[in-house]
Protein backbone atom coordinates (compact mmCIF):
# COMPACT_ATOMS: atom_id res chain seq x y z
CA UNK A 1 0.00 0.00 0.00
CA UNK A 2 1.50 3.25 -0.71
CA UNK A 3 1.21 6.08 1.39
CA UNK A 4 -1.27 8.24 0.22
CA UNK A 5 -3.98 4.84 0.83
CA UNK A 6 -3.07 4.33 3.72
CA UNK A 7 -3.52 8.39 4.60
CA UNK A 8 -6.72 8.19 3.08
CA UNK A 9 -8.09 4.63 4.65
CA UNK A 10 -6.96 6.70 7.75
CA UNK A 11 -8.28 9.36 7.41
CA UNK A 12 -12.05 8.58 6.77
CA UNK A 13 -11.96 5.90 9.16
CA UNK A 14 -11.30 8.72 12.12
CA UNK A 15 -14.17 10.31 10.07
CA UNK A 16 -16.73 7.57 10.47
CA UNK A 17 -15.43 6.76 14.20
CA UNK A 18 -16.12 10.43 14.66
CA UNK A 19 -19.05 10.59 13.37
CA UNK A 20 -20.61 7.66 15.46
CA UNK A 21 -19.18 9.11 18.42
CA UNK A 22 -21.09 12.16 18.19
CA UNK A 23 -24.19 10.67 17.17
CA UNK A 24 -24.13 8.88 20.10
CA UNK A 25 -23.47 12.17 22.34
CA UNK A 26 -26.24 13.71 20.24
CA UNK A 27 -23.80 16.35 18.94
CA UNK A 28 -25.02 15.76 14.98
CA UNK A 29 -28.40 14.78 13.95
CA UNK A 30 -28.92 11.13 11.79
CA UNK A 31 -29.32 13.52 8.32
CA UNK A 32 -26.11 15.26 8.31
CA UNK A 33 -24.06 12.30 9.84
CA UNK A 34 -25.96 10.33 6.67
CA UNK A 35 -24.07 12.86 4.12
CA UNK A 36 -20.41 12.91 5.98
CA UNK A 37 -20.63 8.70 6.39
CA UNK A 38 -21.07 8.69 2.29
CA UNK A 39 -18.83 11.03 2.30
CA UNK A 40 -15.91 9.48 4.00
CA UNK A 41 -16.84 5.67 2.23
CA UNK A 42 -16.29 7.85 -1.15
CA UNK A 43 -13.09 8.91 0.30
CA UNK A 44 -12.11 5.24 1.69
CA UNK A 45 -13.41 3.81 -1.98
CA UNK A 46 -10.82 6.04 -4.02
CA UNK A 47 -7.86 5.52 -1.76
CA UNK A 48 -7.96 1.98 -1.82
CA UNK A 49 -9.22 1.60 -5.44
CA UNK A 50 -7.71 5.10 -7.35
CA UNK A 51 -7.82 3.12 -10.60
CA UNK A 52 -11.97 3.91 -10.08
CA UNK A 53 -10.87 7.55 -9.94
CA UNK A 54 -8.36 7.30 -13.18
CA UNK A 55 -10.71 5.23 -15.03
CA UNK A 56 -13.63 7.62 -14.57
CA UNK A 57 -11.38 10.61 -15.29
CA UNK A 58 -10.34 9.09 -18.77
CA UNK A 59 -14.71 8.53 -19.12
CA UNK A 60 -15.43 12.02 -18.90
CA UNK A 61 -12.04 13.02 -20.40
CA UNK A 62 -10.08 14.62 -17.84
CA UNK A 63 -6.22 14.36 -18.31
CA UNK A 64 -5.75 14.55 -14.87
CA UNK A 65 -7.82 12.13 -12.60
CA UNK A 66 -7.15 15.72 -9.40
CA UNK A 67 -9.27 17.34 -11.55
CA UNK A 68 -12.19 15.18 -10.86
CA UNK A 69 -11.63 14.57 -7.23
CA UNK A 70 -11.15 18.51 -6.54
CA UNK A 71 -14.67 19.06 -8.56
CA UNK A 72 -16.71 16.80 -6.91
CA UNK A 73 -15.32 17.69 -3.41
CA UNK A 74 -16.07 21.26 -4.43
CA UNK A 75 -19.91 20.25 -5.53
CA UNK A 76 -19.98 18.41 -2.66
CA UNK A 77 -19.20 21.51 -0.68
CA UNK A 78 -21.43 23.49 -2.65
CA UNK A 79 -24.91 21.19 -2.08
CA UNK A 80 -24.07 20.99 2.26
CA UNK A 81 -23.69 25.03 2.27
CA UNK A 82 -26.98 24.92 0.02
CA UNK A 83 -28.55 22.83 2.30
CA UNK A 84 -27.45 24.49 5.42
CA UNK A 85 -28.42 27.60 3.90
CA UNK A 86 -31.80 26.54 3.19
CA UNK A 87 -32.26 25.24 6.93
CA UNK A 88 -30.99 28.25 8.41
CA UNK A 89 -33.34 30.32 6.64
CA UNK A 90 -36.27 28.15 7.37
CA UNK A 91 -34.96 28.33 11.12
CA UNK A 92 -34.57 32.25 11.02
CA UNK A 93 -38.07 32.29 10.13
CA UNK A 94 -39.25 30.26 12.76
CA UNK A 95 -37.47 32.49 15.30
CA UNK A 96 -38.59 35.45 14.06
CA UNK A 97 -42.35 33.85 14.41
CA UNK A 98 -41.62 32.47 18.28
CA UNK A 99 -40.53 35.61 18.98
CA UNK A 100 -43.24 37.41 17.50
CA UNK A 101 -46.08 34.99 19.00
CA UNK A 102 -43.95 35.47 22.99
CA UNK A 103 -44.25 39.46 22.13
CA UNK A 104 -48.00 39.19 21.82
CA UNK A 105 -48.44 36.43 24.84
CA UNK A 106 -46.29 38.74 27.04
CA UNK A 107 -48.88 42.10 26.37
CA UNK A 108 -52.03 39.38 26.72
CA UNK A 109 -50.69 38.60 30.20
CA UNK A 110 -49.71 42.46 30.69
CA UNK A 111 -53.22 43.18 29.73
CA UNK A 112 -55.06 41.03 31.78
CA UNK A 113 -52.38 41.71 34.93
CA UNK A 114 -53.64 45.23 34.84
CA UNK A 115 -57.09 44.64 34.14
CA UNK A 116 -57.02 42.71 37.34
CA UNK A 117 -55.13 45.27 39.32
CA UNK A 118 -57.85 47.62 38.50
CA UNK A 119 -61.03 46.22 40.32
CA UNK A 120 -62.64 47.02 43.72
CA UNK A 121 -62.13 43.92 44.59
CA UNK A 122 -57.90 43.96 44.23
CA UNK A 123 -57.88 46.56 46.55
CA UNK A 124 -59.89 45.39 49.13
CA UNK A 125 -57.14 42.14 48.85
CA UNK A 126 -53.98 44.14 49.42
CA UNK A 127 -52.28 43.44 53.02
CA UNK A 128 -52.82 45.81 56.14
CA UNK A 129 -49.20 47.15 54.98
CA UNK A 130 -50.02 48.24 51.66
CA UNK A 131 -50.30 52.44 51.28
CA UNK A 132 -53.06 52.34 48.82
CA UNK A 133 -55.55 51.70 51.01
CA UNK A 134 -57.01 54.78 52.51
Amino acid sequence: MSGVTILGVAGSLIILVSLFEMMRRNRLREKYALIWAVVALAIITVAAFPALLIRASEAIGLEVPANLLFFVASMVIMVITLQHSTELGRLEERTRTLAEEIGLLRMEIASREDAAGSTPDAAQESGPGDESRP
